[in-house]
């Protein structure tokens, strides 16, 4: 863990992928415990109506007072909105049901992709990493998203139809970076669910590294039944268990995604 304990300024980065059930929540709040467990400070923005990532990071939906929706409709600033999180420098940005219909009300508004960037603004240089949970679908919140980060990391579940659902989120991207955030790009794509008893997850980790080359990450996240359980506890697998093979895993992914930002700095 101490090649972890590396890199300044702040950065935004989206957990994304169109497809449900591929790890993404599960991604999102691990590696930013990983990276909180290492000295950085992160912000969790939590921009699924399912709320998946505030449940995760132990924030009861009772204790939601100000959420991501308030945010984006004006009501509150992003600074009113955070949570402290049981793990010392985590914060999290809630979500709600109530987001769900955000997406309407956000096609009358004035700059309506815009929304959350302008909202980070203001407390974007208090934390070292920013990690936004993104809903399974491309709508106008994944957007928003887009719009606000400098970089994404996609899940991938090694099954069947993977690069099928990659590749239209890989011209989603390339839509956002030219037209409304032109330093947007893809930081890596992590292999998720990996069975190594599966034939099919081999053949799909090759297929996904002999399209993505270096863009996909070393790390891959075994199917772990800790962390599998550890939500239903309100914490990440890293707490739950930080011995099993997913918090291991995660730890190893936090460690690259670093050395893939040192390098972006350097460059």
């Amino acid at each position: 863990m101490e090649e972890l304990k590396m890199i300044g300024s702040s950065r935004i980065l989206a957990i994304a992928n169109q497809k449900g059930g591929v790890g993404k929540t599960t991604t999102a709040i691990n590696l930013a415990t990983a990276l909180a467990a290492v000295g950085k400070t992160v912000l969790v923005i939590d921009i699924d109506p399912q709320g998946n990532a505030s449940t995760g990071l132990g924030i009861d939906r009772n204790e939601r007072e100000n959420s991501v929706y308030e945010v984006l409709m004006g009501e509150v600033t992003l600074e009113e909105a955070i949570c402290k999180s049981v793990i010392p420098g985590l914060d999290l940005v809630p979500s709600t049901a109530d987001l769900t219909g955000a997406e309407l009300e956000l096609i009358e508004m004035d700059r309506r992709s815009h929304r959350l960037v302008e909202a980070i603004r203001p407390v974007k240089d208090r934390y070292d990493y920013i990690l936004i949970d993104c809903p399974p679908s491309l709508n106008l919140l994944t957007l928003n998203a887009l719009v606000a980060v400098q970089s994404v990391i996609v899940p991938l579940q090694c099954e069947f139809f993977a690069l099928e659902g990659l590749s239209l989120l890989i011209k989603t991207i390339e839509r956002v970076r030219n037209t409304l955030n032109p330093t947007l790009e893809i930081q890596g794509v992590v292999l998720t669910m990996f069975d190594r008893r599966n034939n099919l997850s081999d053949q799909v980790a090759q297929d996904v590294r002999d399209y993505l080359g270096e863009k996909v990450y070393q790390t891959v996240i075994p199917r772990n039944v800790k962390v599998s359980e550890a939500p239903s506890h309100g914490k990440p697998a890293l707490i739950y268990d930080h011995k099993c093979a997913g918090s291991q895993a995660y730890i190893k992914l936090a460690s690259e995604v670093i050395r893939r930002e040192k390098a972006l700095y350097a460059a």
